[in-house]
């Protein structure tokens, strides 16, 4: 069965999730783990995301964050393609680092951001990294120690947390260590690692009961959250989807792009598909991904085939121009 398209809706909660290839180690030391957080923090910011939580673990990282007006596929394709680069060279390897395609589970905001914020800090706890929250407090890999004010990262948003938990900056980091202590101790939770109508009533017998009682409710993998939800969010993304359909109906593809794109910087396409580093060359090829894969919808895959580089570069481009692509 065919992957669906990532739900990249602008201003949405997402819970991020990126392994390493064959579970292979994506952090060797502390110093790869200082790198990608500075990384993060810069994207984060550049992007105009909102971070609320985030884990480091030693082949996979957990982020909690509201995607900016361009989405999340810009942000995290931007962060994991330079921290790929970085750690290769660093360590001498070549191939993918990561898993093809991370996860992204997009959550309804109410009724997840507090126990999703703890699930992804308490990571470190449950798989015997440490063993109490008072290491927690300490333990530098993990959005935990910010939150309770022991580190700054001026790109995560610890305010909007606490406001949760008390008026006084003092109470609410008290009523929040309270919140996060109720659940050491327990195992991983999968209704907070994906999406769908099991998931998102808490199990298959809350299913069955609703069912019993003649309820339907609107249900996609992709999404953490109630049938409310989950329509606004499919309505909404269907929008940009027809705006694509529409271009498409048009008459407009990407070989229609692509002469434009040639014409407007009067080159040839045997020069654009020769790869070409020449100023001119390189901007119409950005500009012809950028089109691509916002008017069309295109994946960087599918750009690439059609430019004959290789799809690294295209993602590359999509990135620097600050656009989203379908993955």
């Amino acid at each position: 069965m065919p992957r669906q398209a990532r739900l990249d809706v602008a201003g949405a909660l997402h819970h991020i999730m990126v392994r390493g290839i064959n579970k292979s180690t994506i952090f060797e030391d502390d110093q790869d783990r200082t790198r990608f957080l500075e990384r993060l923090g810069q994207t984060v910011i550049e992007g105009k995301c909102t971070v609320y939580a985030w884990v480091l673990m030693s082949n996979h990282v957990h982020i909690l964050f509201k995607s900016g007006k361009d989405g999340v596929s810009a942000v995290m394709r931007k962060l994991l393609t330079w921290y790929a680069l970085y750690f290769n060279r660093r360590h001498h390897r070549s191939g993918h680092l990561f898993e093809n395609r991370y996860k992204s589970i997009l959550c309804d905001e109410e009724t997840y951001l507090l126990v999703l914020v703890r699930y992804i800090h308490l990571n470190p706890i449950r798989v015997g990294i440490i063993r109490t929250l008072e290491e927690l407090d300490h333990y530098p890999w993990s959005g935990h120690r910010t939150i309770v004010g022991k580190r700054k990262h001026p790109w995560m948003d610890t305010d909007t947390v606490l406001s949760h938990f008390g008026t006084t900056k003092r109470k609410a980091i008290t009523e929040y260590r309270r919140f996060v202590q109720e659940d050491v101790g327990k195992g991983r939770n999968t209704v907070l690692t994906g999406g769908g109508l099991i998931r998102s009533r808490g199990g298959w017998s809350q299913v069955l009961s609703m069912r019993r009682k003649g309820f339907k409710e609107k249900a996609d993998e992709r999404i953490l959250g109630d049938g409310d939800f989950v329509q606004g969010i499919l309505k909404e993304a269907e929008g940009k989807y027809l705006r694509q359909l529409k271009l498409r109906q048009s008459g407009l593809n990407i070989a229609e792009i692509i002469r434009q794109e040639c014409k407007k910087s009067k080159i040839s396409l045997v020069e654009l598909k020769q790869g070409s580093r020449r100023g001119r060359v390189s901007g119409a090829r950005v500009a012809i991904a950028r089109r691509s894969s916002k008017e069309l919808g295109l994946s960087g895959a599918e750009i690439a085939r059609h430019l004959g580089v290789n799809t690294s570069s295209i993602n590359r481009a999509i990135a620097r121009a600050g656009d989203t692509a379908v993955d």
